[in-house]
């Protein structure tokens, strides 16, 4: 099994598909936010006040979902890709909140799979208190 740590490849594939995640968020392209994760009752999604267990409840929280008008995100802190091998990756985002105080953390868990290509089958998005988020 190759784990080979953050071949550049991989990683400039994991993070063109991470900026076109986030770019769907801000313009609510729920084609491309559900073309993102994967289409089973396995993948989980924990955002703020929701929990999604399974790809139609993902799905549904996208649907009602209202994003604010310029995103959730004010400002990127650290962005964190890791990938081993050619079909595992996890991304870390540490990102100030767009109107709302302390600190928020975004993690995502892709894996390549066969005939699907790259998709989220994990994600996490919360916010906690912060002494300073400049």
């Amino acid at each position: 099994m190759d784990v080979t740590v953050n071949r550049p490849d991989i990683v400039a594939e994991i993070a063109a598909l991470f900026e076109r995640y986030e770019q769907a968020l801000v313009e609510k392209d729920v084609a491309v936010l559900d073309a993102t994760f994967w289409d089973s009752p396995h993948t989980i999604r924990y955002a703020l006040g929701e929990n999604c267990y399974g790809f139609a409840e993902v799905h549904a929280a996208r649907v009602a979902a209202d994003p604010p008008p310029g995103g959730t995100k004010e400002a990127r802190i650290r962005l964190e890709i890791l990938t081993l091998g050619s079909d595992f990756a996890t991304v870390n985002l540490e990102f100030k909140p767009r109107g709302k105080p302390g600190i928020g953390r975004q993690s995502q868990t892709w894996m390549r799979l066969p005939d699907r290509g790259w998709k989220v089958v994990s994600a996490h998005v919360s916010i906690m208190p912060a002494a300073d988020c400049s």
